[in-house]
């Protein structure tokens, strides 16, 4: 099966939060009410430091697909 690269999540144990998955490598939930980042990858250390200078790009890339899909809520 395949998937589009990023999911929005839901949870009613988490009612404020809104979680934006992300499908591709390297693979990651975020919670857009905190910005927090739980990675769902091993990471060597070479791949840590990449990460650690990407991040910002990826919490960029959620949040302007949470954007993007709640505008389209909006347009219905």
């Amino acid at each position: 099966m395949e998937f589009p690269k990023y999911l929005l999540g839901d949870n009613s144990d988490y009612p404020t939060a809104i979680f934006v998955i992300h499908t591709e490598f390297p693979r990651f939930i975020i919670n857009l009410e905190n910005d927090e980042v739980e990675w769902l990858e091993e990471f060597d250390q070479h791949d840590q430091k990449e990460l650690e200078a990407e991040t910002e790009n990826y919490i960029k890339e959620a949040t302007e697909f949470y954007d993007r899909e709640i505008e389209r809520y909006e347009d219905d």
